[in-house]
């Protein structure tokens, strides 16, 4: 499974977030700008797109909404809420591929949506 690291901040803690949930199961765990992340999710380099922002939608999400499309993206953690692991669980096994929330989340959000990746 391929994984592209995008959002404003936070970047390298996600990675190593990714990198330690999925252990062998990531293939690759690339941190890339916002464009680029969204380009490989769109043409298939990558599979999921994992970024944070202050808000958990805007900056964390913005490129990946504007280029593979709001369907495919799904906001996860944002300030004062975050979603419940069975909403996080829903929003992977609805087919969601972007996911953003605040860099405070990480350890929260991370670990859900790559078990919930792994276990789909």
């Amino acid at each position: 499974m391929k994984f592209v690291i995008g959002g404003q901040i936070e970047k390298e803690k996600i990675a190593e977030a990714v990198r330690r949930e999925a252990g062998d199961n990531a293939t690759s765990v690339v941190v890339m700008g916002d464009i680029e992340a969204s380009m490989a999710l769109k043409s298939g380099a990558a599979d999921y797109y994992l970024g944070a922002c202050n808000t958990g939608g805007g900056g964390a999400l913005a490129m990946a909404i504007a280029i593979v499309g709001l369907n495919q993206c799904a906001t996860v953690g944002m300030p004062g809420k975050i979603l419940s692991d069975a909403e996080i669980v829903a929003q992977v096994k609805a087919g969601k591929k972007a996911f953003g929330f605040t860099g405070q989340d990480i350890d929260t959000v991370v670990p859900v949506i790559i078990h919930a990746i792994f276990s789909s």
